[in-house]
């Protein structure tokens, strides 16, 4: 296991996001297309692009739909917060000679005025959104994308995800997969478990550096 990258997915992963994507989403469809749904019936939608869950929905005017979706978001993003351990854990990775990356389904728009303007978002030294690639998780392409922009071979790849959307992406790109259990819904086959961000260091070997 010679990992040289470690990527990562955002929501559920490094981010909780839940409380902040599914209300958002509620309240857009509540007041754009007049449908009342609760927030367990709009679970479906974490972990796939915002265009898919839409289309899932059955919603037409998807742009316009989007542009208010992302505003929702803004509105919510007091409740985001990282999960434990997951800020020690990036910066000794970083300092132990990791490159780190990131393959999320959020558009780039949404990365930008989000993750990319906190302060962590400096360990990550590639980056791949929705829009960088046609095709989407489950497809291997975003994580194909990633390597083909970093020359990384499959063996150095470690892809840390929440659902099963990451776990067919990694697959599908003959990377390995570690199961972040602390954001998943249900059991996901996956090469490893992480139930703690600090279990990532005994699986990379790293220490933490004084």
């Amino acid at each position: 296991m010679g990992y040289k990258h470690i990527i990562f997915d955002i929501d559920g992963t490094l981010l909780d996001t839940e409380y902040s994507v599914l209300h958002s989403l509620q309240k857009t469809l509540k007041e754009l297309h007049g449908k009342d749904m609760a927030c367990e019936d709009l679970t479906f939608a974490l972990g796939i692009p915002g265009k898919e869950a839409l289309e899932k929905l059955g919603i037409t005017d998807i742009p316009h739909t989007l542009q208010v979706w992302v505003r929702y978001l803004q509105e919510f993003n007091h409740t985001v917060c990282f999960f434990d351990g997951i800020e020690q854990v990036l910066d000794t990775l970083s300092r132990n000679g990791f490159h780190l990356g990131i393959v999320t389904s959020q558009l780039k728009s949404h990365y930008q005025n989000d993750f990319g303007k906190r302060p962590s978002a400096g360990y990550f030294e590639t980056v791949v959104c929705a829009d960088d690639t046609d095709r989407h998780k489950p497809s291997p392409a975003p994580l194909l994308h990633y390597m083909q922009q970093t020359k990384a071979a499959p063996e150095e790849v470690l892809y840390i995800g929440d659902s099963r959307y990451d776990m067919e992406c990694a697959r599908a790109a003959h990377v390995d997969f570690a199961l972040a259990v602390w954001g998943s819904r249900g059991r996901i086959h996956a090469d490893c478990e992480l139930h703690t961000m600090e279990e990532l260091l005994e699986k990379t070997g790293c220490k933490p550096l004084a």
